[in-house]
């Protein structure tokens, strides 16, 4: 059988693309994957004792982009959810992001929003430039605030101290005056409702996709015919590293199930100073989950593994543009996702590039001059590109 397209990854990305593909264009799709299921680094399964938990870690879903929640409600219902997170400072579990209630409940104040406001300027430290993550905290709310809640997060999490990491990695990181204490501000914050795999199972079933699990797609593209291909994978595995490796931060994950209802006191609580792992997650919170256990993840960032955080600075980045260069001219190849770009796109934005990709495919019948071209990021999402795995609270929505 010959297909119109081979799609490399069934996590967003190639689903999206595989869907709109198949749905709306008359495409012949296939859709192969070297893991054993569907829906990327966002699977979720339930586990021996039946409660369901994210494989890799919590994913959660929020855009400000009415169009691509949008187009995620043909697949899935939603529950209302907006997150929220606890770090482990000095004895206690505070708000984070810092906020109005963070600055009272840690240093025992009973200040008013104004009077945080004063007591930040107090405490910052002026930056002519703001060139480093450190700059960026140091600045808001000064180097106590700093060591407490970013310094030893960012190093657990990254292997680099602040001062070396490039200002986006804490740009994202709100400081608030008032007592907000939700992660996300989003116009849109919900979760799929019966999980993300199965709003990827909806997304798949159509008879102009088929799909192959535990297959490398260089195992299968010279025998099974293809006119082009749309490739979600890392770009420099593609081309077999040859100007080198794109660093990344991996993970390794700790399930445990417990046999009572609740384990913590909010779904993650961040631990930037104390134990090897940066934070513990607890599903139920996610989910809405009724039952009478509960299970966590904990996680331990590492060097070796799955490549889940592109490392932010400088020399990364222009190495992958070598590698974009290359793919800018590769024939039939179409390149989308998070590693393909060496961004940590939140969810909605892989969803909004793939969307955008497919846009460009459809309007050029057989796009001949779109071969190769990077999919690129989508202003259309959360208006950045940046990663939400922050010094502070690396969520991976």
């Amino acid at each position: 059988m010959a297909f119109d397209y081979l799609i490399v990854g069934a996590g967003y990305a190639g689903s999206v693309l595989a869907e709109r593909l198949a749905r709306v264009a008359n495409k012949k799709v296939l859709v192969v994957d070297r893991r054993n299921h569907i829906a990327g680094n966002a699977y979720d399964h339930y586990n021996e004792a039946g409660i369901l938990v994210h494989k890799y870690g919590p994913h959660i879903f929020h855009t400000n982009s009415r169009d691509i929640f949008d187009y995620l409600s043909q697949f899935t219902p939603w529950r209302g959810y907006e997150h929220r997170v606890l770090a482990s400072v000095d004895g206690q579990l505070v708000p984070m992001p810092i906020n109005l209630d963070t600055i009272n409940q840690l240093y025992g104040l009973n200040l008013t929003s104004f009077q945080v406001e004063e007591f930040f300027a107090s405490v910052a430290e002026k930056r002519d430039v703001i060139r480093t993550s450190e700059d960026v905290v140091v600045s808001k709310v000064g180097r106590e605030l700093y060591e407490k809640f970013f310094r030893g997060y960012t190093r657990k999490q990254w292997a680099l101290d602040p001062s070396e990491l490039d200002a986006q990695v804490t740009a994202r990181v709100p400081t608030r005056t008032n007592r907000d204490n939700r992660y996300f501000t989003d116009s849109y914050q919900s979760m799929p409702l019966y999980g993300f795999t199965r709003m990827f199972e909806n997304m798949l079933d159509h008879p102009n996709i088929k799909l192959m699990l535990n297959t490398d797609y260089r195992d299968v593209r010279d025998f099974i015919p293809f006119k082009e291909m749309i490739y979600t994978g890392p770009i420099d595995e593609f081309f077999d590293y040859q100007f080198g490796k794109l660093p990344y931060r991996c993970l390794e994950f700790k399930h445990e199930t417990h046999d009572k209802p609740l384990f913590q006191p909010a779904a993650v609580v961040n631990y930037p100073n104390d134990y090897a792992y940066t934070r513990i997650t607890e599903f139920k919170y996610l989910t809405g989950q009724e039952h009478t256990k509960t299970s966590v993840v904990y996680e331990f960032p590492q060097a070796e593994g799955d490549p889940y955080y592109p490392i932010p600075r400088a020399e990364n980045s222009a190495l992958y543009k070598r590698y974009q260069e290359l793919a800018d001219v590769t024939p039939g190849v179409h390149f989308v996702g998070r590693l393909a770009s060496y961004r940590y796109y939140n969810m909605d934005q892989v969803v909004g590039a793939a969307l955008t990709l497919f846009k460009k495919i459809n309007v050029e019948g057989k796009p001949n001059g779109a071969a190769g071209r990077n999919g690129g990021a989508v202003s259309g999402a959360n208006g950045h590109s940046n990663s939400t795995h922050t010094a502070a609270e690396p969520a991976r929505p």
